[in-house]
């Protein structure tokens, strides 16, 4: 179904466009949401995304499943908004203003669970990727390999060095 979709939308089907964005926003809105850690962040993070797969869906040749370019033009996104916030806070804080607060707690495995993955998103990019591919969505290191575009044994590395990263920054003895 998504290859005759995929096909209509790049021959300028705007009704197959909608479709394929619609069977598809719900998964770019999840995987926006683990990327950043925040609705509001994830809704932005997944219309930026809708945007540009209007232009980069004539883009898309087939060389890899749909939901994996899907993932990598998602992931592209968090990364530009990601980058976006960080020069947004450097200016606030120029200016003096309040930096941004994060959401109020809820119980224990909440703010827990909170920490954990806002340490992930705390790791250097490339380690914070293959965590979030390989844990936060599921995938093999093989699948994550594929959207990073990097062998499976470098995903495998990233991800043994987040673990080490992960555990000085949380001292925890497991992670």
């Amino acid at each position: 179904m998504d290859a005759e979709l995929i096909e209509r939308a790049q021959r300028g089907d705007r009704e197959a466009f909608g479709q394929l964005v619609s069977r598809h926003y719900d998964f770019v809105h999840a995987t926006a949401w683990r990327w950043s850690g925040s609705s509001t962040d994830a809704d932005d993070i997944a219309q930026e995304v809708c945007v540009k797969l209007g232009a980069a869906i004539r883009g898309f040749r087939g060389a890899s499943r749909f939901r994996t370019w899907l993932y990598t033009l998602t992931l592209n996104a968090a990364r530009d908004h990601r980058r976006k916030l960080a020069r947004e806070e450097q200016t606030s804080r120029a200016y003096a203003a309040e930096p941004r607060q994060g959401a109020p707690a809820g119980n224990d495995d909440d703010e827990i669970s909170s920490e954990l993955w806002a340490a992930v998103r705390a790791l250097p990019e490339r380690q914070c990727d293959a965590v979030l591919l390989v844990y936060g969505e599921g995938l093999s290191h093989s699948a994550a390999a594929d959207v990073m575009g990097c062998s499976e044994t470098t995903v495998s590395w990233q991800v043994h060095e987040a673990r080490k990263r992960l555990k000085a920054m949380l001292g925890k003895e497991e992670v």
